[in-house]
């Protein structure tokens, strides 16, 4: 019951009435399942498609609204405030997720029509029209990904290394200042970098192989894994390091043992994350590698077709007929999509295995 003081009147928000914990989800649906009836009227009436998004987002607005009012009423303003801004915090997640749940239900729906075995058992080699595959931007995706990891991870490693463990003074500050700066180049200035560093370096102004869009990719990679990897090797307690010191472990001996182990889960999901961000990357692959209908092996002749060219190229230069082509470019972004969550699960794998054990 809600205490009421007898001279006062003043309402005691710590002895309020409270809700039942079923209210919130009730309220949730109520207000989903009015915003979608809503909409689905409105569509019906003037023939257009039920837009189930704006449904989804008007009816949590409406849900908000209707939290406070029967927490203020129920509870009491200070029960109100709180359900107000709990309600806010998971809207916003929800909100957020929206999107996301719309991206991945078009791509999966547009590409299971051309999910096959055909698909990844064929390249475009003198196909017009139906038929074909991606095998062989699928492949190039995978060596042109692949190198520029093993280019970037290393190198991105052995900084963050030197940042936090030995770099001091104007060179330190030199390299992080260059770092950050690469953090914000656009993609396409590296691809244009690549392909002006290699038509001066073998004198040929159409020059187009894979590996100079490795290098273009790894121009991107390398800040982030630096970041991400600086950041982890700082969470490492100095007591291991001095620990270590204590007894006579030499310092790269330490680095090598102790520090890089205990921050392998976290270095994995920076270089995952690093991978992630570059291998939908179209812009500088389309200027330095390429593209072509056949395979190709050889990271270091000739042109190499990449998933992402394949899906701007299949949506943006369709034949006569046009589904065909779009289908295609769909199951290549399917597949593109399929390929980062196989890479963040592999590094949760990574992660799991190589993390220091608490237990005994």
């Amino acid at each position: 019951m809600t205490a009421v003081t007898e001279t006062t009147g003043i309402v005691n928000s710590l002895t309020a009435g409270r809700l039942p914990r079923w209210a919130t989800w009730v309220i949730l649906g109520a207000s989903w399942a009015t915003m979608i009836i809503v909409f689905a009227l409105v569509a019906a009436s003037s023939g257009a498609e039920l837009n189930i998004g704006a449904a989804l987002f008007l009816g949590t607005i409406l849900f908000i609204v209707l939290i406070f009012v029967f927490a203020l009423l129920v509870e009491g303003i200070r029960q109100a405030k709180d359900r107000l801004v709990t309600a806010l915090v998971i809207s916003a997640f929800l909100i957020a997720l929206i999107p996301l749940i719309s991206l991945l239900f078009t791509v999966v729906s547009n590409g299971i029509p051309r999910f096959d075995f055909g698909f990844f058992n064929s390249s475009m080699r003198n196909i017009v029209g139906e038929g074909g595959g991606a095998l062989h931007a699928i492949t190039g995706t995978l060596l042109i990904t692949g190198m520029a990891a093993l280019i970037s991870v290393p190198i991105g490693l052995l900084t963050a290394i030197y940042l936090v463990e030995y770099g001091k003074g104007a060179l330190a500050r030199a390299i992080t200042f260059f770092v950050d700066v690469m953090s914000g180049i656009p993609s396409i200035v590296a691809g244009l970098f690549a392909f002006a560093l290699f038509s001066l370096l073998f004198a040929d102004p159409g020059i187009r192989f894979g590996f100079g869009g490795s290098i273009a990719l790894s121009l991107l990679m390398i800040p982030v894994v630096v970041r991400s990897s600086e950041e982890m090797l700082k969470l490492v307690p100095n007591e291991l390091r001095e620990a270590s010191y204590a007894l006579g472990v030499p310092k790269w001996l330490t680095i090598l043992k102790i520090v890089i182990p205990t921050s392998i889960a976290g270095i994995t999901t920076g270089v995952t994350l690093a991978i992630a961000r570059v291998i939908g990357e179209t812009a500088p692959l389309l200027i330095i590698s390429g593209f072509t209908a056949s395979m190709n092996y050889d990271l270091f002749s000739d042109r190499m077709m990449s998933l992402p060219v394949f899906v701007y190229t299949q949506y943006q230069n369709p034949g006569s007929v046009v589904q065909p082509y779009l289908d295609r470019a769909w199951a290549g972004a399917l597949t593109l999509i399929l390929i980062v969550m196989l890479l963040n699960l592999i590094a949760r794998l990574i992660a799991r295995i190589f993390s220091p054990k608490l237990g005994r």
